[in-house]
């Protein structure tokens, strides 16, 4: 598995990530709060450099997938055909992170038939340590495995 590369205003996503925490930078300025992904320094909406990282409760769903083949990176050819998806937060739909879809936390890429999923799928986070970098990763389960 690569690792993800950080950075300043990305470091608090990982570092609650590290703790099993699916946290999402959001302004802090009166009036405003709102959510934004990926983090950043100003607030695109109010101009803000106030901010806050909020717990999510790590529901979505699938808003769109692949099925990369062949595989898109050397690091995963053992594990094709496997999913790459894009899955939009509960608490705003606007907010999407990029996983993969997988049977639980530490299992293989290719852990779940591709036919299985589908747009609109229900998913909840789960996390799982990286072995080469030792960075914890979010991950998703269906909610109707």
């Amino acid at each position: 598995m690569l690792t993800p590369v950080t950075d300043d205003d990305g470091a608090p996503f990982w570092e609650y990530a590290e703790r099993g925490e699916l946290r999402v930078q959001a302004c802090a300025a009166p009036g405003c709060g709102r959510l934004r992904f990926p983090p950043r320094p100003c607030c695109p909406h109010c101009h803000s450099f106030d901010s806050e990282w909020r717990r999510m409760s790590g529901r979505g769903r699938i808003w769109s997938y692949v099925l990369p083949h062949p595989p898109l990176l050397p690091e995963y050819a053992a594990q094709a055909p496997y999913n790459a998806v894009v899955v939009e937060l509960a608490e705003d739909p606007l907010i999407r992170l990029v996983g993969n879809v997988v049977a639980e936390p530490d299992a293989r890429l290719d852990s779940v038939a591709p036919e299985r999923l589908r747009i609109g799928a229900r998913v909840q986070v789960a996390f799982t340590k990286a072995p080469e970098g030792g960075m914890t990763v979010p991950r998703w389960l269906l909610e109707r495995p």
